[in-house]
């Protein structure tokens, strides 16, 4: 985001604080100092979701009477409501219902301006019913309520963005794609980055208001390049055979059968694709000249980037009650993971004491032969195999060799992640921490792993019970060695000379 020096703290409202959009926008808003109010349905939903405190107000935008106190007081909104999850036939009406009544109730509060987020598409064209629901709800916003900066986008590029989603589970899934017509229809996807730094510079640029402002990435693109460009950074290969025959509807009812996308979301999306969704209108560059849109190989590199692992997992539990354990199977954004905790009454630094000596000669402290078979069956398969142990028997640093394991990061006292060097179909991890839990330590580790493709899957799920095993009785296994090092050594007997 383009540095703009000392900004005004501005009052800031934003709906849809738990959607991937709000949920981004949220922090940035925080680092340039705005205070900034959270409206949700469900408090729980935002409150559990960001690193630092928020303030948090629950209203419905379909309850009128509930808008006034979440807009008191609030210079400027950002209305990221949409309503999908009404079902196909009632999203339409729906959004109109909460738009209108948002738009009149800020403006009797006294707001200066909406900043909202809908979709490209030439309103003279043939659009489909959600990209016309998205037009309609901007429609609505400014003929109720105070000024509209209105920004319209395509296709949002990141980890968690549902149309990515969409393109990541087709692309990842499926070794031979059958596609209709669809995937050859133009569109201008835009990197989650950029939107952020367009809706945060919206607040201090007064040309925005009034304005509809579309925004892309420098090149245009259609469902068939976004794809075959997914797979090719995996290292995938996937044949695209386009046939005449499949109508959006239908291909809906496959993407339902590959992805774990809800029906009701992921089929208005589709049927959207029919339509040419693309920039007609240069304001984004001309209001906002050093916001530079990465391209989308550029934008496509950053949602595939290794993720912090550990707040994957965090946010996932975000449901779970304070103190509760994670759940032990996680997949989100196209990662899964093992995750392993348990408690022990000794020192963070004695536990990652033991957790920094493993491997090696000491061996892995459980199931260490089960270590050795698999790196047997890597040398079998052209892989490095244990490889020569590690470096130093105590410490390690960045880069080290540990078995068949290097060394990613590591946090002396609280964090180790190791990242996997054997032959595996996708990218694995092994990750420790160590948080204090009242007088003593509770350990978490986690086995990450990124599937490449249908093998990657079907390995993984395929060695899951093998890892429940091994991952728990290691965390069991470093936690009692760390307790049995923390205890004193009991003095030896006294010697006694025996009379004859």
């Amino acid at each position: 985001m383009p540095d703009a020096g000392k900004v005004a703290v501005v009052n800031v409202l934003v709906t849809g604080a738990s959607g991937y959009v709000g949920s981004q926008l949220v922090p940035a808003l925080l680092e340039r100092g705005h205070y900034v109010v959270c409206m949700t349905r469900d408090a729980r939903n935002v409150t559990n979701k960001f690193p630092r405190r928020v303030n948090v107000v629950e209203a419905d935008a379909l309850k009128p009477e509930s808008l006034n106190p979440a807009l008191r007081g609030i210079h400027v909104a950002y209305y990221l409501i949409h309503s999908l999850n009404a079902g196909e036939r009632a999203f339409r009406s729906t959004d109109h219902d909460a738009a209108r009544n948002f738009a009149i109730a800020a403006k009797e509060a006294g707001v200066k301006r909406i900043v909202y987020l809908g979709g490209l598409g030439d309103p003279k064209s043939a659009l489909s019913a959600h990209l016309k629901s998205r037009q309609e709800t901007s429609e609505c916003l400014r003929q109720y309520g105070p000024p509209l900066t209105d920004f319209r986008s395509a296709v949002v590029i990141g980890a968690g963005s549902i149309s990515f989603e969409m393109v990541r589970y087709l692309t990842e899934r499926v070794p031979l794609m059958i596609c209709p017509r669809w995937v050859t229809t133009r569109i201008q996807p835009i990197g989650i980055d950029d939107v952020v730094s367009y809706l945060v510079a919206a607040l201090d640029e007064p040309k925005s208001v009034g304005q509809t402002i579309d925004i892309g990435s420098p090149s245009i693109e259609t469902y068939r390049t976004m794809m075959l460009k997914y797979a090719a950074y995996r290292g995938l290969r996937r044949p695209l055979i386009e046939v005449p025959v499949l109508t959006p509807r239908l291909s809906s009812y496959w993407v339902d059968l590959v992805t774990p996308i809800p029906a009701n979301i992921s089929r208005p999306l589709i049927e959207g694709l029919r339509s040419e969704v693309v920039c007609t209108n240069d304001r984004a560059r001309e209001i906002f000249p050093l916001i530079k849109p990465l391209t989308y190989e550029q934008a496509l590199a950053r949602a595939l980037q290794v993720p912090d692992l550990s707040a994957l997992a965090e946010r996932r539990a975000s449901e779970v009650l304070s103190g509760s354990r994670l759940p032990q199977v996680v997949e989100e954004e196209g990662w899964v993971a093992d995750v392993r905790e348990g408690d022990v009454a000794v020192s963070p630094s004695r536990v990652f004491a033991v957790v920094e000596g493993i491997g090696g000669k000491r061996g892995w402290f459980y199931g260490t032969w089960l270590w050795r078979l698999r790196a047997v069956l890597d040398r079998m398969l052209g892989g490095t195999g244990m490889g020569e142990g590690r470096r130093d028997p105590d410490t390690l640093q960045i880069g080290d060799l540990l078995d068949f394991w290097q060394v990613e990061e590591i946090e002396r006292g609280k964090r180790l992640c190791l990242k996997a060097m054997m032959r595996v179909p996708g990218e694995a991890y092994l990750l420790f921490e160590t948080f204090s839990e009242g007088s003593g330590t509770r350990l978490r580790s986690s086995a990450l792993f990124r599937p490449r493709g249908l093998w990657g899957r079907v390995y993984w799920w395929m060695l899951l019970p093998v890892h429940k095993f091994i991952f728990s009785g290691l965390n069991a296994a470093i936690r009692e060695r760390a307790m049995q090092e923390s205890s004193p050594v009991p003095p030896a007997a006294p010697f006694t000379k025996s009379m004859a």
